[in-house]
């Protein structure tokens, strides 16, 4: 026996559950069935829109298949390995995901697993539709663009972009980079629920969104694609994935069987008849194991998508009400701690400003304060000088007060002795007239230098006044703006985010939405009962004629990025689907409008349009 084989006598196994973002492990006990994990899963991770969800696994023989839930887990082929693992996915899609996606968690894994089907080019999505989608999954992930924390080579680091798109330019990862920050810094402000609802709406209008594809051919042999979608049943040529060539909503489908590979298809228009067509044995896709089991998945995804398709079009249930309910209460609640968050980040950067105002200001008062000292200090020096000259000036009058005494004196003796000769007369009368000369000439020397001592005497007072002045304004000036230079810190303005409410518990009454399981012999279903006819006949199924109207402003954002990076396409590498996409474009088609031509008719007419494909 292998040394991985259970033994049966085991009270419970362990088995391992992943979301895309995360890892589960649980212990089954050995009776459990699908449903009893697939509600532990949804418990564990919150989750109340259960109906778009189903458990994937690979079985013991290597092939892809989806958990039935009325079945016990080990009865389904299970690997026996020493755990089994299983991916937590999305097996049906809404029509609308703004509409009807009500919990985050729901539009978080709806999110995940798109943006994972676009990078893998299972979806293939445009090259400019492709940089928007990335610019929200950064914004998802990093929140707002900031120049300060935002690193050049960043973004081209992540895996953002699909392969095919890569290879089909001449561009490098940085300028990918740059257009993708171009719309990431226009997300500034949003959410990463926001984000993410917007990459959903984005992604939902690409032609692949949503189809699980098979291959078919009708009665005469040619080889088709059945693409099965939340409207109904769509036909693609073999080489065109993109745009259908017929469809039929499930409101004109009344009922379903297979035989094999045969199915029928009964209309509900009376005039209409049936319309059959057969699934071809694949193995190379991995989604089945046989053929049998090809007409059962593609029944189940019938029979699960019409559920949806007409409990869309009824009131909602209770529980959807309280969801929505719930969900625009605490989106709500988030938009008001949004807008605290962001008023309490205004009044930060408003702090910050003036703290770093206030500084600036407090170096303006110190420069003012130092050039007051430096005038005060040139003030105090001049008057000094001026009272050193002032000074001197007094002692040099002094000493020609002295020197005109004693000229005066020398003249007194020199009358005196005049008298002796007249020769000594003319002498001294001579000597006489040079000294009165010379004294007229110091008294007036005296008389200057008084003069001048006087001035300076004014001079030093007006100096001592002058410092008196600037000392009291100097005072003054510190009085008036006195500034303590320790700046109070601002205080924390963002308080720690708090926890959100845990997520109801599982002791909540919930509605079994999901479809119910098909029994191992359930080959046909009756998707319309006959007092539905009436009912479908009058209802006006949802168009977008309005589509480009509404988005016109986005379209014109992708018809400039596809322009800019035209010139640097590589043609010789674009797929098959590029060019389908490029010539949808040119005849200005998109998903919207190419089911609503396809829808035209009468149901009759389009069976007839399939049968001749």
């Amino acid at each position: 026996m292998s040394p991985f084989r259970r033994k049966k006598s085991g009270r419970s196994f362990p088995v391992k559950v992943c979301t895309l973002d995360a890892e589960l492990e649980f212990n089954l006990e050995w009776k459990s069935t699908g449903r009893d994990l697939f509600d532990l899963v949804c418990r564990t991770i919150g989750l109340r829109e259960t109906w778009y969800f189903g458990l994937q696994y690979e079985d013991a023989k290597g092939f892809i298949s989806w958990l039935k839930l009325d079945k016990k887990v080990q009865d389904q082929g299970i690997s026996q390995q020493s755990i089994t693992s299983f991916m937590f996915l999305a097996k049906f899609y809404p029509e609308d995901v703004a509409e009807e996606l009500v919990q985050e968690v729901t539009q978080h894994l709806f999110f995940l697993q798109v943006k994972q089907a676009i990078l893998s080019m299972d979806i293939y999505c445009p090259p400019e539709a492709s940089v928007l989608l990335a610019s929200y999954a950064v914004q998802a992930k990093y929140g707002d663009y900031d120049e300060v924390s935002y690193r050049p080579g960043m973004l081209a680091s992540e895996d953002l972009l699909p392969q095919r798109v890569i290879d089909q330019y001449q561009m490098t990862p940085e300028m990918w980079e740059d257009r993708i920050k171009i719309w990431y810094a226009d997300h500034r402000g949003m959410s990463r629920d926001e984000a993410e609802m917007e990459y959903l709406k984005i992604a939902q209008d690409l032609d692949m969104y949503g189809v699980n594809y098979f291959p078919i051919s009708n009665k005469k042999e040619t080889d088709l694609w059945l693409g099965v979608t939340a409207l109904g049943l769509n036909i693609y040529e073999k080489e065109n994935k993109l745009a259908p060539k017929t469809t039929f909503t499930w409101s004109e489908i009344r009922h379903i069987s297979f035989d094999d590979k045969k199915f029928i298809i009964k209309p509900v228009e009376k005039t209409s008849p049936n319309f059959m067509f057969f699934s071809q044995k694949t193995r190379m896709n991995k989604l089945v194991k046989k053929q049998s089991d090809v007409g059962s998945w593609i029944l189940d995804l019938c029979i699960g998508n019409h559920d949806l398709f007409m409990r869309r079009r009824k009131p909602d249930s209770m529980e959807v009400q309280q969801m929505k309910a719930q969900a625009k209460e605490e989106k709500s609640r988030r938009q008001i701690e949004r807008n605290k968050l962001a008023r309490e980040k205004q009044l930060r950067e408003a702090a910050e400003r003036e703290k770093a105002a206030m500084e600036q200001r407090l170096l303006q008062y110190q420069e003012e304060i130092r050039l007051a000292n430096e005038a005060l200090r040139r003030s105090e020096e001049t008057a000094d000088l001026l009272a050193e000259k002032s000074r001197v000036a007094e002692e040099e009058a002094m000493l020609l007060s002295q020197k005109a005494s004693e000229a005066e004196q020398e003249i007194t003796r020199i009358r005196l002795n005049n008298m002796k000769t007249e020769e000594e007369k003319v002498h001294l009368e001579r000597k006489t007239r040079e000294a009165e000369l010379l004294t007229e000439r110091l008294v007036q020397e005296s008389e200057r230098r008084a003069a001048e001592a006087e001035k300076l005497k004014d001079e030093l007072l007006r100096a001592r006044i002058a410092e008196k002045e600037a000392k009291e304004k100097l005072l003054e000036f510190l009085s008036r703006n006195a500034y303590t230079a320790t700046i109070t810190p601002v205080p924390n303005l963002f308080p720690s985010t708090q926890v959100l409410p845990s997520d109801l518990q599982a002791d909540l009454q919930t509605l079994q939405l999901d479809a119910e399981p098909l029994p191992p012999d359930l080959t046909s279903y009756d998707l319309i009962g006959d007092g539905d006819v009436d009912q479908l006949s009058l209802e006006i199924e949802r168009e977008r004629s309005d589509y480009l109207e509404k988005s016109k402003h986005l379209q014109e954002q992708l018809r400039e990025l596809r322009s800019e990076i035209e010139g640097l396409k590589v043609g010789e590498k674009q797929c098959e689907l590029d060019q389908l996409h490029e010539e949808q474009v040119r005849l200005g088609e998109n998903k919207y409008s190419t089911l609503k031509k396809v829808k035209s008719g009468s149901t009759k007419a389009r069976v007839a349009f399939f049968e001749e494909l």
